[in-house]
């Protein structure tokens, strides 16, 4: 069984950073596939960001160039550093696994977090 805890949401404002993390528990974590997903109110899940268990990572078009994502498999942890925040990045983030390879459709993911909430003020 895997648990995923997020962490490190607020309220900034706008140009501020924030850096989230999301701590895993179980033995596929060095494995598996970890992604950043994020849903507004009223709006979509949308993809933010994934990386595989060999460090290669992805990004969705609105947030290239300003949030990385990276991961500590001796922590078990992944984190999204988010720099330049604006209000369109208001939404709740959630971390997810996963042990298959279409890591952009959040379909593909097996296990969430609770998720963590984000809300930047202009």
């Amino acid at each position: 069984q895997v648990q995923l805890v997020e962490s490190g949401g607020g309220l900034v404002q706008a140009g501020d950073s924030l850096r989230l993390s999301c701590a895993a528990s179980g033995r596929t974590f060095s494995s598996s596939a970890m992604g950043w997903f994020r849903q507004a109110p009223g709006k979509e899940r949308e993809f933010v960001a994934a990386i595989r268990w060999s460090g290669h990572t992805y990004y969705g078009d609105s947030v290239k160039g300003r949030f990385t994502i990276s991961r500590d498999n001796a922590k078990k942890t992944v984190y999204l550093q988010m720099n330049s925040l604006k209000p369109d990045d208001t939404a709740v983030y959630s971390c997810a696994l996963t042990t298959r390879s279409d890591i952009i459709n959040h379909h593909a993911y097996d296990y969430w977090g609770q998720g963590t909430q984000v809300t930047v003020s202009s």
